[in-house]
């Protein structure tokens, strides 16, 4: 039988996605390994993960530095000589550094693990932060503060952290000048010794992976004693930051940057995934009310988003936009009208079930590759999450009504609890 092509497909509405389990090691020295087996290419993605983010740093800036300087230099090789060592054998490194977390990232062939997995250990052990290399990192990330400073986006988002979490808490606080400054080689030492050398940490492989590799990480990483260290816990993680109302007037801005939202919960709140839902059909995708209402039919802005920002102490909800200074109050009345219908009008069935739809759509195509999933997990086992959190993704957003969504309005989204930043202009 032929296949007719002027027929369109059935539509087939996603109910539940298989996720590959991953395989959980624990090394003698007590370092897990989350091995996620998938994939045909000859190809891993490995992450060292240490809490050694902007949570656990004394002093403002200096988890940035740490991980961003670790490939400058060792005891024994130039920062020459080991970006040519990961060229020869075609690897690539990245690093990264967050709110609570900092990782290390090696993608290689999985025939050369041998030779890559020792000049890892020397850079996770052994980074010196040569000076002159900090100095020209330091100049750096000066220049690049300097020029975002002049960005309505970039100063709004700073402030908005700021006024929701309060300056001194990690989740606030941001990158100054003043901070790069006090910034030397003395507290990047001491800050990689405490969170990096030798402490616990976890190992995140994906890919094509056999039995021998997870006994070659245990020979490299499973073996030596590592030292336990205390977490700072200077940080205030309540949730009863009073809102605010913030004005920056900025000469010469042509737009203004609003932002507006609240402290919210984590992934591990019984009400995540109805919030979840309720941010989609806000602001979380380009069919979203605020888009179709503010884009599409006012012409204030090319575009507007609604963002739930997770992390594991705390998260936030933030409405994002960019529009003409002429356009602003008028831009945050019609977000504020936005969030009024969600709060006294129940949403259609159709329009629930298209979000829905989209939804479990996006989800799928966000596990393409052994590395997609590897990220999943990753957030799994470091939130302390169940392990059918994803698993069961689909079928948690199905569940939720329109009553609980309009209950989950009221109950998150009132006006008067949520902070408001502008920055240029109304």
């Amino acid at each position: 039988m032929m296949l007719d092509r002027t027929i369109s497909p059935d539509f087939q509405t996603i109910k539940h996605i298989h996720i590959p389990a991953a395989q959980v090691y624990t090394f003698e020295n007590g370092v897990p390994l989350y091995a996620i087996n998938a994939g045909e290419q000859p190809v891993v993605k490995v992450e060292f993960s240490f809490n050694a983010g902007n949570w656990q740093e004394p002093q403002n800036g200096v988890s940035l530095f740490t991980v961003k300087m670790i490939n400058e230099g060792t005891s024994k090789y130039s920062s020459a000589e080991i970006s040519e060592y990961f060229d020869k054998f075609g690897a690539f490194t990245e690093s990264g550094q967050g709110l609570d977390r900092a990782n290390f990232v090696v993608y290689v062939l999985k025939k050369h693990l041998p030779a890559i997995l020792p000049m890892v250990k020397e850079l996770l052990e052994d980074a010196i932060f040569p000076e002159g290399e900090l100095e020209t990192f330091k100049n750096i990330q000066l220049q690049t503060l300097q020029v975002n400073a002049e960005k309505t986006s970039f100063m709004a988002n700073k402030i908005f952290r700021k006024t929701i979490f309060g300056e001194t808490h990690p989740y606030g606080n941001s990158l100054t000048e003043e901070a790069i400054a006090t910034i030397n080689q003395d507290a990047i030492k001491d800050f990689y010794q405490q969170y990096w050398v030798r402490k616990p940490f976890r190992i995140f492989l994906s890919g094509n992976i056999e039995d021998t590799d997870i006994q070659l990480f245990e020979e490299h990483f499973g073996k030596q004693p590592l030292e336990q260290t205390s977490v700072n816990q200077s940080g205030n993680t309540a949730i009863n930051i009073k809102s605010e109302n913030i004005l920056i007037e900025k000469d010469g801005a042509m737009q203004s940057s609003i932002r507006i939202g609240k402290q919210m919960m984590t992934r591990q709140h019984p009400d995540f995934f109805t919030m979840l839902l309720l941010n989609e059909i806000l602001g979380g995708y380009f069919g979203s009310r605020l888009m179709k209402n503010i884009r599409e039919d006012k012409g204030f802005t090319y575009g507007i988003s609604s963002n739930l920002a997770l992390f594991s102490r705390a998260g936030y909800f933030v409405i994002g936009t960019d529009v003409k200074k002429e356009f602003t109050q008028k831009t945050i009345d019609e977000i504020h009208k936005e969030i009024g219908l969600l709060q006294t009008k129940l949403i259609s069935e159709s329009e629930l079930e298209t979000v829905k739809n989209y939804m479990a759509g996006s989800f799928a195509g966000s596990l393409n590759t052994p590395f997609d999933i590897a990220d999943r997990y990753k957030v799994i086992f470091t939130e302390n999450l169940s392990l059918d959190f994803y698993k069961n993704y689909i079928e948690n957003i199905q569940k939720i009504s329109n009553v609980m969504l309009l209950e989950a309005a009221n109950k998150y989204l009132q006006i008067d609890s949520l902070s408001e930043v502008v920055v240029g202009g109304k």
